[in-house]
């Protein structure tokens, strides 16, 4: 059953790949910023207490209960950022997966989905469209920051979770990996950060967001790459770009034979439905230069490596765990491959 929690990992101890100890519960809250006069749907998930084990994995829709009675205790908060035309729930499979290794993990959905003045209009001119996109990403840093004072205001002490301001991280994909990485760039309050397939490099493709990071960081975080080989939104030359010029500790590793939706929910379906679609004209070489979903890896196996990679990085660098540490530094190709899982580690070149 997906999502069932092995009786033995195997090693005796330390597994990131393997389902957490915890259930999961999951609620949706509504969080009103003032300020901008906007309402964000969020969803929160958490650690359960344990008259809810085994309950979790029989929900299809998240792989967790909902509106669960929460274990008490207090725990480090992970902010997860969705793609561009995604939502908060898009990568379900993640936001399960660190909630039941302890983590509690919010997502909201982006200002450009809750703000009217946001929304694309019949018969919008390029400049007009150029401008609501400037406006979306003006935005989201600011959704980053919002999210992070409702919970760490006490929004999650309501259902009896009590967050650890001293530990907080963030995850994001596509335009939501380009968010937590600019979110940077106003937030001292982040200690470490997982970008998924990220936009914000110089090489830039026809028709994507022309989002860019200066990397002007409060201070220097440690940072987890996580890229698709044949990513036909996001190549593998624009990550190499946002990886040699990311300060500080980072990583970079890549699936083989997967494209730019191995890091959401239902992959195979999503990636056949972009597939099918006529795009505008300014996006219609993507279906054409996508490869069908039966030459790439599967759905299971691009979740085994961003949950495993993703909860190993926040282990190590969030929470200081020693077995995370060694887990990275020691043959994790070789820990991918065991699993079947096809995947090679970017590093810098030598400099003369």
């Amino acid at each position: 059953m997906r999502g069932a929690r092995p009786k033995d990992n195997g090693a005796g101890g330390y597994d990131p790949f393997a389902c957490g100890e915890f259930p999961v519960g999951v609620r949706t809250l509504e969080a009103l910023d003032s300020a901008r006069q906007r309402r964000f749907p969020c969803e929160i998930w958490y650690p359960a207490a344990a008259i809810h084990r085994g309950e979790d994995v029989q929900d299809g829709a998240h792989d967790a209960v909902r509106d669960a009675s929460a274990r008490a205790g207090l725990y480090p908060v992970v902010v997860f950022s969705h793609g561009s035309g995604g939502g908060r729930r898009q990568s379900t499979f993640l936001c399960t997966h660190l909630a039941s290794h302890g983590y509690v993990v919010a997502a909201l959905d982006h200002s450009e989905t809750v703000a009217p003045e946001l929304a694309r209009r019949d018969g919008e001119a390029g400049d007009e469209k150029a401008a609501r996109v400037r406006r979306w990403m003006e935005s989201r840093p600011p959704d980053i920051s919002f999210l992070l004072d409702y919970l760490l205001g006490g929004a999650a002490r309501q259902f009896g979770v009590e967050l650890d301001a001293g530990r907080v991280a963030t995850v994001g994909h596509s335009l939501g990996g380009w968010t937590v990485l600019a979110a940077l760039e106003r937030e001292s309050r982040i200690g470490a950060v997982v970008a998924l397939a990220p936009a914000g490099s110089r090489i830039t493709k026809p028709g994507i967001i022309p989002a860019q990071l200066t990397f002007a960081w409060k201070r220097e975080v440690a940072t987890l790459y996580l890229g698709a080989e044949n990513d036909v939104c996001i190549p593998l030359a624009a990550l190499h770009d946002l990886f040699e010029r990311t300060p500080g500790a980072k990583r970079l590793w890549v699936l083989r034979r997967a494209d730019h939706l191995h890091f959401m929910d239902r992959v195979e379906q999503a990636h056949e439905a972009i597939r099918a679609t006529v795009l505008s004209e300014d996006l219609a070489w993507i279906p054409k230069e996508m490869r069908p979903m039966a030459e790439l890896s599967s759905g299971d196996l691009a979740h085994l490596f961003t949950r495993g990679l993703t909860t190993c990085h926040l282990d190590a660098e969030l929470r200081g765990i020693a077995e995370a540490r060694r887990w990275l530094a020691d043959d994790m190709a070789g820990k991918l491959a065991r699993r079947g899982v096809d995947a090679f580690e970017h590093r810098l070149a030598a400099r003369a």
